[in-house]
């Protein structure tokens, strides 16, 4: 039996937790149904004492909203130990060089994040690779599956590509590297809302009957954060049975959109249900 890369992640970062050491964008995308599924997340305990919220990916998906708002509770211990393992995963297998960065709030303060509504964000990471035709695609991919892992770790997040400083994030790239994005991280006031999804016909296409992998695939990139909530991505099940091609209308940050969306495309159908048609990008 095939074992779905995904879930070995999953496992990897459950052992992590369980042996440790004691304009900002629209996308509020959930469909209403994730509410109810919040409780699929258990609460398991380290053996240090302390309870640490612990999902499996799929389940992180449905629970995970934007969140803009931060309590002042730090990020430490195995938490803090499993996430950068996870980033440094992440790194190497797309090329990135994304960076955790704690207890620091300017980037967060000015007019511009308090315009999106972003209040007392105190970690964030910033989304940083080596200028590419494809990094904004990578950047999407590889910064949702961090956004999934923190979720899985009981963190909340938020996208933000315009609403922060800039300046105050982008002295992190280094030479011919480029900031992308940056996610706004910690322990949430509240746990989100969700917003409105489009159907799934309106965002993939096959000839007759779609398989159910294909299916749960849509469904679950319809559960991703996108800029202003657009969708703008589109899944296409090729004659083949096999292949699906993922491409995206244009508009502001639609490429790191449509690797969020591939991200979670894997992870609902299974990377051994398909391959993607080539075309670039991660």
């Amino acid at each position: 039996m095939t074992t779905n890369p995904h879930e070995q992640k999953e496992r990897g970062i459950m052992e992590k937790v369980e042996g440790g050491p004691g304009g900002a964008r629209e996308d509020e995308d959930m469909p209403g149904r994730a509410h109810e599924n919040a409780a699929a997340c258990e609460d398991r305990t380290t053996p240090s004492g302390g309870a640490l919220p612990l999902c499996t990916v799929e389940e992180a998906m449905e629970r995970r909203h934007s969140v803009r708002s931060f309590t002042g509770q730090r990020i430490e211990g195995p938490v803090l130990a499993a996430l950068c393992d996870e980033l440094d995963a992440c790194n190497r297998e797309g090329g990135l060089r994304m960076q955790v960065v704690l207890d620091e709030p300017r980037a967060f303060s000015s007019m511009l994040a308090r315009y999106g509504k972003f209040a007392n964000v105190r970690n964030y990471v910033a989304i940083i690779g080596k200028t590419a035709d494809n990094l904004d695609e990578r950047a999407g991919y590889y910064g949702e599956r961090l956004v999934l892992a923190a979720q899985a770790l009981g963190l909340n997040t938020c996208w933000a590509a315009l609403t922060f400083s800039k300046r105050q994030v982008r002295r992190l790239a280094g030479p011919e590297e480029r900031l992308v994005c940056a996610l706004a991280l910690g322990y949430g006031a509240t746990q989100g809302r969700p917003r409105k999804s489009k159907a799934p016909e309106d965002v993939s296409r096959a000839a007759g009957k779609p398989p159910e992998w294909f299916e749960r695939g849509v469904r679950a990139a319809l559960l991703a954060p996108t800029a202003l909530n657009q969708q703008k991505f589109r899944f296409e099940l090729l004659l083949d049975g096999k292949t699906v091609r993922a491409q995206t209308l244009s508009g502001a940050y639609t490429a790191v959109d449509l690797g969020i969306a591939k991200y979670h495309f894997e992870v609902g159908a299974g990377t051994e249900s398909f391959a993607w048609a080539r075309q670039g990008g991660a």
